[in-house]
């Protein structure tokens, strides 16, 4: 049986097994696993390498609206360059629907962004913005039809939170069409208050920002979240969860038998508030929401991905640059924190961090870190077995990890558009040396040699987490 490549000598890992196996690839899909497969035009020589099903990051901004004067870091081009030298083969970026905006048409704008720039997969979630009957009733059905099976929606910032209503019709929408929703869960009213108490008081700088959002606001908003999807029967991914008290609302759902996930992020492992206290507007650069919390909320986080409360682990990537009149140090930034641009880069680093951290500190093992990064992202946005998984039939989307390798984060390793990383100088075992998708090497070796045009829009079936837990709506 002839193959266009053989990867021959390394450790494969899936969600459930690890074994000693070659992989043979014909046509960008995974023909063959087993030894003595025999020729190929290429053969790929992973000795002492593991092979790995390649990352899917299913929660990353890309060249996304942010504001007057403010500017994303990345676009397709860039975000998917760092996001292949992270060890990933797939990226969900948001489409964001703005007041008024027509959701159709903000997604054939958003094609025009990503068409021709990727250099690898992506597919698109929405952001329910505006739930207009119009909207809910036409535009977003059609679209779930067309394989746009994931939305989210806001609890919070100006001009994308959605009241309890909202939240209702657009939950409505999603038990209708077997959509799965994403909810950014901080209460907004809240955040107000405390903004507008802490700027009285003259505490603008940017270490402040963790003090406007405290853990009471993400805890009462994943209450609410949960409480309005249980109302309708329908499952609901809350994303970003940083602290304990966040988690626990989830794992209570989930042993009442509710359909609610959570996913979490590296900057909730191993950042916390106190990166927010540099001098100047060095805090800036921390600047997410929900912010870094303590040294307990990263444990509880860690709990939640050792004990399975956690479905996913995302990046959240969202980059700006810092030093940048258009980005971080925007020039309404410098009064106060109700100004920096939310969001940092992540999805370069994200998989070496949960390796390093997680399989080689000992806290996950190698195949819950497969699940983790890409097999539960496949199984949750509809992409599954396709995606996310080292099978026959599957895509070939790989990536080979040098899991003994010790190197340092700093930005001069980065790809992307943004100047700093968030997580410099952090110290990790493990490393993505080559990733491949549908068959083709994107990176090398530790080089680039894709394409930018090489990457693929892939709709989504519906998820198959997504199917309500009790049957039909009544009345």
């Amino acid at each position: 049986m002839a193959f266009d490549t053989i990867i021959r000598g390394g450790t494969v890992a899936t969600a459930s097994d690890t074994f000693a196996c070659d992989i043979g690839i014909r046509d960008g899909r995974i023909a063959a696993l087993g030894t003595q497969l025999g020729e190929a035009k290429e053969i790929v020589d992973a000795r002492g390498k593991l092979v790995l099903p390649g990352g899917i990051d299913s929660h990353v901004h890309i060249a996304q609206p942010s504001g007057p004067g403010i500017v994303m870091a990345d676009d397709f081009a860039s975000a998917t360059r760092s996001a292949a030298f992270g060890g990933n083969t797939m990226v969900l970026p948001f489409a964001m629907q703005q007041k008024g905006e027509s959701l159709r048409e903000v997604v054939t704008a958003y094609h025009k962004k990503a068409d021709g720039h990727c250099y690898i997969d992506v597919s698109f979630h929405l952001i329910i913005a505006d739930a207009s009957d119009a909207v809910l009733g036409q535009e977003l059905p059609a679209l779930v039809h067309d394989g746009y099976t994931s939305f989210k929606v806001f609890m919070t910032y100006e001009g994308l939170a959605l009241s309890d209503l909202e939240m209702l019709n657009v939950m409505s929408v999603a038990r209708e069409t077997g959509a799965l929703v994403m909810v950014h869960a901080e209460n907004y009213d809240a955040i107000r208050f405390l903004t507008d108490r802490l700027e009285r008081a003259g505490k603008t700088a940017p270490r402040y920002h963790a003090a406007s959002r405290p853990v009471p606001v993400e805890r009462e908003a994943t209450h609410r979240a949960i409480s309005l999807a249980e109302l309708i029967d329908v499952p609901v991914m809350i994303v970003h969860v940083s602290n304990g008290a966040a988690m626990e609302e989830i794992r209570r759902a989930q042993q009442r038998g509710l359909k609610v996930y959570g996913e979490t992020c590296p900057q909730y492992l191993v950042l916390t508030e106190k990166d927010l206290e540099g001098l100047n507007m060095e805090g800036a650069k921390y600047v997410c929401s929900p912010p870094p919390r303590d040294a307990a909320s990263q444990r509880a986080c860690w709990q939640g991905l050792e004990q399975g409360v956690f479905s996913v682990f995302s990046s959240d990537h969202c980059p700006f640059r810092y030093d940048d009149p258009q980005g971080k140090l925007a020039p309404k930034g410098r009064t106060s924190f109700r100004w920096v641009p939310n969001g940092i880069p992540g999805v370069e680093t994200r998989l070496p961090i949960l390796f390093s951290e997680g399989v080689a500190k000992g806290r996950i093992t190698l195949n819950r870190f497969v699940a983790l990064s890409a097999t539960n992202h496949a199984r949750m946005y509809g992409l599954y077995p396709r995606k996310g998984t080292i099978a026959v039939g599957s895509d070939a989307d790989l990536a080979i990890w040098d899991p003994q390798r010790k190197g340092t984060i700093t930005q001069a390793l980065m790809h992307g558009g943004s100047d700093y990383t968030p997580y410099e100088g952090i110290a990790v075992t493990g490393w993505p040396v080559s990733t491949m998708v549908r068959g083709r090497f994107v990176v090398r070796d530790g080089a680039l040699v894709g394409r930018e045009d090489a990457g693929a829009y892939v709709p989504r079936a519906l998820s198959e987490m997504a199917r309500p837990a009790h049957g039909s709506v009544s009345g």
